[in-house]
């Protein structure tokens, strides 16, 4: 969970006494116009921004003065960016290795992991091809494995959707609900600008808007929300 979380970059202010929980099992969405602070919270919860105020909690622990490789490791969080996230001139499987190293220690455990996600991501087929040539949608789902590798407890996912065309947003979507059917203790945070995409997968959701939330809920509870349509859906969103 986030507590009282507040940031400013110089005199701009960008977080104002944000708080709220991830649960086991959910599938939540950071929605908010551009620059409301969705990426930052992101950077927060990794590790890579320190807040000027309050605090970052994971299972009952302060994490809040902890490296991104011990968020990583021990605390078990995943990442996936919204550009990149890999090395363009290793193929599939070398980009899977080279990570699965690093978070997986026993070797058999490693490969066999590799293995399963190459087959369950539908990969095989490309898994010797340098990352640079596959396709957008190849490229996010490698990320994804990438991310997988090390069993994370809260997965997020950046504008996991952005310039992808409609098949390869469906099959991320199914990808998405499909994992939180087989790891329910995993936490999986979508930040995303397509709003209907997002409302149709997510259990719950968390409008940013003049550095605060200013709704939160189901999707159903968020579209009918009088803050949340004049702030951010407008009341042509259906």
């Amino acid at each position: 969970k986030l507590e009282n979380i507040s940031l400013s970059f110089s005199s701009r202010q960008i977080l104002d006494n944000i708080s709220f929980k991830l649960n086991a099992g959910e599938i939540v969405g950071l929605l908010g116009p551009n620059g409301a602070g969705k990426s930052t919270i992101f950077n927060i919860l990794m590790g890579l921004i320190k807040p000027d105020f309050g605090k970052v909690i994971i299972s009952n622990a302060d994490v809040t003065k902890e490296p991104i490789y011990v968020r990583a490791r021990k605390f078990k969080i995943g990442y996936v960016p919204q550009y990149g996230g890999y090395f363009h001139d290793l193929t599939v499987f070398e980009n899977l290795k080279a990570v699965g190293e690093i978070l997986v220690k026993d070797e058999r455990e490693r490969f066999s992991k590799i293995h399963d996600l190459i087959s369950k991501f539908a990969l095989d087929n490309v898994q010797e091809i340098k990352a640079r040539h596959i396709s957008g949608g190849q490229k996010r789902k490698l990320v994804i494995c990438m991310a997988l590798l090390g069993d994370p407890k809260i997965l997020l996912c950046d504008e996991i959707f952005a310039a992808l065309d409609v098949l390869t947003i469906h099959m991320l979507k199914e990808i998405l609900v499909n994992l939180q059917r087989e790891k329910p203790d995993m936490c999986i945070v979508i930040c995303e600008h397509q709003a209907r995409e997002l409302l149709s997968i997510v259990d719950r959701a968390l409008i940013l808007a003049n550095c605060q939330i200013i709704a939160e809920g189901s999707p159903n509870m968020l579209v009918n929300d009088k803050r949340a349509k004049s702030e951010y859906f407008g009341n042509f969103f259906k």
